[in-house]
C-alpha cells in the first residue's frame, strides 16, 4: 500500500513539474515575440537602447577574444549560448 501511494505521489509531481515547463516555455516563447516587435519598434523609430557593455564586446571580439565577449553578452542581457553568438558576430562584423 505504501508503494502504491508513493507512486501516485511520484505521477503527481511529475505532472506537475512537466506542466510547470510547459508554462515557462510558453512564457519564454512570448516573451520573445514581445522583445523581438519591441526591437522592430525602436528600429523603426531610430532610438537605441544604451548599451554601456557594447564596446567592450566589440573590443573583445575584434581581438579574437570571442569567448569573453559572449560571456560579457550574456552576463549583460541574460541571452542564451546560441543568441550572444550570434549577437557577437554581428557586432563584431559592424
Amino acid at each position: 500500500m505504501d508503494i502504491l501511494v508513493f507512486v501516485i505521489v511520484f505521477a503527481a509531481l511529475l505532472t506537475g513539474f512537466a506542466t510547470i515547463e510547459i508554462r515557462i516555455a510558453r512564457t519564454d516563447r512570448r516573451t520573445a515575440r514581445v522583445e523581438h516587435k519591441l526591437d522592430l519598434i525602436l528600429d523603426h523609430l531610430g532610438l537605441r537602447e544604451a548599451e554601456p557593455w557594447r564596446g567592450e564586446v566589440a573590443e573583445l571580439a575584434r581581438t579574437g577574444r570571442t569567448i569573453q565577449a559572449i560571456k560579457v553578452y550574456r552576463e549583460a542581457t541574460d541571452a542564451g549560448l546560441k543568441e550572444a553568438k550570434e549577437a557577437v558576430d554581428r557586432i563584431a562584423a559592424g
